[in-house]
């Protein structure tokens, strides 16, 4: 089945879209980055719409292909929230079935209203501020320290990718390099044997003594 993908590169805010029914539905996703422990909250409206069933995914794309969350038959407003487990994009999928005895010939759809919030947007700091009595000066305060620090674990992440890439840029030199001397001793070789069985070629026709 035919999957239909949207990719954001940032946090998604009020993304509101309409999703088409049909019996054997695709996937609608949005995809967000998140990094490894990053909180990740799902805020869904469904808009109104009979004989219609919309379903939600909660996925990353990582090499474990992880499924945070699958829930049927969603109506209103629902809110989910997940912890990203590794590094990569997380996607909200979502499915719209056309129900049995919905009568045909005409197009059903719903209105999907989303709200991603993702590491320090995603922490409710007026429930913080309430919990242990902090004043606005310090629940900002709080607020601050949370972006902050998604901002050394992003340079955290971009130092580790880099040097994921320099050890792969110096593994391909090596081996190029190792082919390209393979390839001079493997052409010098055969050079070399292409002479000795000429040699012995016009030797046997009495061409050269």
């Amino acid at each position: 089945m035919a999957t239909v993908v949207v990719l954001l590169t940032f946090p998604v805010k009020a993304v509101k879209f309409e999703l088409p029914a049909f019996r054997y539905p695709p996937s609608k996703c949005i995809w967000n980055a998140a990094h490894p422990g990053a909180l990740i909250i799902v805020t869904a409206n469904i808009g109104p719409g009979e004989f219609q069933r919309v379903d939600i995914e909660i996925v990353d794309a990582g090499t474990d292909k992880n499924t945070y969350l699958h829930k049927k038959g969603i109506k209103g407003e629902s809110r989910f929230a997940v912890t990203a487990h590794s590094e990569g994009d997380v996607g909200v999928c979502f499915k719209n079935t056309l129900e049995n005895g919905a009568p045909s010939g005409k197009t059903y759809a719903r209105v999907v209203d989303l709200d991603v919030d993702i590491g320090a947007d995603a922490v409710d700091y007026n429930a913080i501020a309430n919990q242990e009595s902090l004043s606005g000066l310090e629940t900002e305060m709080r607020k601050l320290e949370g972006v902050v620090k998604e901002i050394v674990d992003e340079m955290d992440y971009l130092k580790k990718r880099e040097e994921r890439f320099q050890k792969t840029n110096l593994s391909t030199n090596t081996r190029v390099q190792n082919f390209a001397w393979f390839t001079l001793f493997a052409l010098i070789g055969l050079g070399v044997w292409q002479i000795f069985h000429l040699r012995a070629f016009f030797k046997r026709k009495y061409l050269i003594d």
